[in-house]
């Protein structure tokens, strides 16, 4: 069974740090990218970044870029995203994903979806991050 679990969110003051973490199974892991989406309260899915496992090679939007830090650790078959100096915008649901091919371009071309989460293989749990003023 496919399981990718987020943790990490809560209440955060502006300019503070968390750290989300998404831990995955049943999957062959270094064949994959996973990445990071969210979903701010009334607007669309933004994929906000991304890391291919294979290499390393690390992905961000625009919004998110110089704040936020993706990792692998291949031994526990998990992806952290550092967050530093949050901002009210990055109040969302947090979700992680897992896919071959497809994760990498959406960071890449900066797509949003509405109404409907990101085309990705497999889909993980959500964990909410919000940040106050």
């Amino acid at each position: 069974e496919v399981q990718l679990q987020a943790f990490g969110g809560g209440l955060v003051q502006v300019g503070g740090s968390l750290k989300l973490s998404c831990v995955t199974s049943g999957f062959t892991f270094d064949e994959y990218a996973i990445g990071w989406f969210r979903q701010a309260p009334g607007k669309d899915y933004e994929g906000v970044s991304a890391i291919s496992i294979s290499d390393n090679s690390t992905y961000y939007s625009a919004s998110v870029k110089g704040r936020f830090t993706i990792t692998a650790d291949n031994a526990k078959h998990t992806v952290n995203l550092q967050i530093h100096n949050l901002k009210p915008e990055d109040t969302a649901i947090y979700t992680c994903a897992a896919d071959r091919y497809a994760v990498v371009p959406m960071i890449q071309r900066g797509t949003r979806w509405r109404g409907t989460s990101p085309p990705t293989e497999y889909w993980g749990q959500e964990t909410q991050v919000t940040v106050s003023s």
